[in-house]
């Protein structure tokens, strides 16, 4: 029999975190989180998105066992302000037992009706900066350090629930050494640059990206709009997610492009590939957790192209090309090796069209899924 509950205490949060570690741990390919992190995710009062969202957690339970957890979460500024009535569900693992999964779904298609909402869609995190999607092709890859991972089972149960696929998203590999430097592409940066006016700042501190930061995710929120999934980020929640990853990214990593008012109407994220690391420190920063990380940080020769944003005023302009070319000498002092892109919506055209020239690979697709309530 499965039994269902929700969790409030503070132990029972962390047996929620923790659950993966269960089912994964024979995994060459899971990527765990690390612990605190994830906590504080989950924290109402270090988490601003509580601000605007509600969130409540479940763990299922055979034989007082844990066999599955889900979180079901309601967007208010995506439901009141882009009235999209959407239920939202993530954090969604479970054993093959469609009995444990269909007891989770259950309880979050209850809220949604309770809350007079007309669709459930998962998994999913909070907003556009969390996690997404359940993967459907490339088990055999390891994940990097911002997507789920999931064993092949998972989209047989979704199904199983009466659930439709509603949106794909794409992760795509490039070698660095594919890269030309003489190509026309990366030629044009120049006649670019004085055409639209514009210049590129580096940096080689992270106190030198902080004024920039809220400019960014200005940025972020007006290049994205347009996405189907797209909720914007709050200013309190840009101070939470500059805490949160700045941390991680080397600041020669961040490429911002301005105008001549120094505007920004441009900007790149790469981090190193922590997936290695993380795997090592096993949820933990310390006692040996953070040598891994520092090391990765330094060390990685692959990198991970995290966020790109580009004002739709200068969109199909080129101002790609200014970007790849400022990456280009740190990645060639680095010993970069392989370039990795986060999960990528199939109907994001215009991402699509910034890597054309580097004979990107698809190794992994994702989907989530939908049910009308």
């Amino acid at each position: 029999m499965i039994t269902v509950r929700e969790i409030h205490s503070k132990k029972d949060l962390k047996s929620f975190v923790k659950f993966p570690f269960e089912i994964y741990k024979d995994s060459k390919y899971w990527v765990p989180p690390l612990i605190k992190q994830e906590l504080e995710t989950f924290n109402k009062k270090k988490n601003p998105i509580f601000n605007d969202a509600d969130a409540r957690f479940f763990l299922a339970y055979k034989e007082e066992k844990i066999v599955g957890r889900i979180a079901a979460i309601i967007n208010w500024l995506e439901v009141d302000k882009k009235n999209q009535r959407k239920m939202r569900f993530g954090w969604f693992d479970f054993i093959d037992d469609k009995e444990v999964s269909k007891a989770l779904i259950a309880e979050v298609e209850r809220i949604g009706k309770e809350n007079n909402l007309e669709y459930c869609e998962g998994p999913v995190g909070f907003s556009n900066l969390d996690k997404v999607g359940v993967i459907t092709e490339g088990f055999d890859h390891i994940t990097t350090m911002v997507t789920w991972y999931n064993h092949p089972y998972y989209a047989s149960h979704y199904e199983a629930m009466g659930y439709r696929i509603e949106k794909g998203y794409a992760e795509s590999i490039f070698a660095f050494s594919d890269v030309n430097p003489d190509s026309s592409f990366l030629k044009a940066h120049s006649y670019i640059k004085d055409r639209y006016q514009i210049k590129a700042l580096s940096f080689t501190k992270t106190e030198e990206v902080m004024p920039y930061a809220d400019k960014m995710f200005d940025l972020f929120n007006e290049s994205y709009s347009e996405l189907s999934s797209f909720v914007e980020v709050t200013d309190l929640q840009k101070a939470y997610f500059k805490k949160k990853f700045m941390s991680f990214i080397n600041p020669e990593y961040i490429k911002f492009i301005v105008d001549k008012n120094d505007d920004l109407i441009a900007f790149a994220i790469v981090m190193p590939e922590f997936a290695k690391a993380l795997q090592k420190a096993k949820g933990k920063l310390f006692p040996f957790g953070i040598g891994h990380i520092l090391r990765a940080k330094k060390n990685s020769k692959d990198v991970v192209f995290y966020l790109i944003g580009i004002h739709p005023d200068y969109q199909n302009k080129g101002i790609h090309a200014v970007i790849f070319y400022e990456y280009y000498d740190i990645f060639v002092k680095k010993g970069i090796e392989n370039c990795y892109r986060t999960p990528e919506l199939d109907d994001n055209k215009a991402i699509q069209n910034i890597w054309k020239h580097f004979n990107p690979r698809v190794y992994r697709k994702r989907k989530t899924f939908r049910k009308d309530l």
